[in-house]
């Protein structure tokens, strides 16, 4: 059964830019906290960034300052604005919603057995 609708990833340079997006299908996200996960190449499954329903955001430290989490409800679509990609975030990625909890409230990254209604996952390579 597919829950999420992921866009394609791609393939990029060092310093590029890629935006992710992920649409519900089938229900509306909008009192879910909705996240993004990565996953490398013999790593396990991370938390990239997190969205709660009042648009307050959480990022891994990786992360921040490049990349941007945000949702549209009226378009029901998740986004992840990726820039300045650098090698090491290459790796499959995934969103999700909430499913253990206060489902509209903020979830750490590192719960990631609180999320489910995994999407399909999309490749992301950015090369040096």
């Amino acid at each position: 059964q597919v829950h999420m609708v992921q866009s394609e990833g791609g393939s990029v340079q060092a310093g590029g830019s890629l935006r992710l997006s992920c649409v519900p299908s089938g229900w509306t996200f909008s009192q879910y906290c909705m996240g993004w996960f990565r996953q490398a190449p013999g790593k396990e499954r991370e938390g990239v960034a997190v969205i709660d329903s009042n648009g307050v955001t959480e990022y891994a430290d990786s992360v921040k300052g490049r990349f941007t989490i945000s949702k549209d409800n009226a378009k029901n679509t998740l986004y992840l604005q990726m820039n300045n990609l650098r090698p090491d975030d290459t790796a499959i990625y995934y969103c999700a919603a909430r499913t253990i909890g206060v489902l509209s409230a903020i979830q750490a990254l590192t719960k990631l057995e609180h999320f489910g209604y995994w999407s399909q996952g999309t490749q992301v390579t950015v090369s040096s």
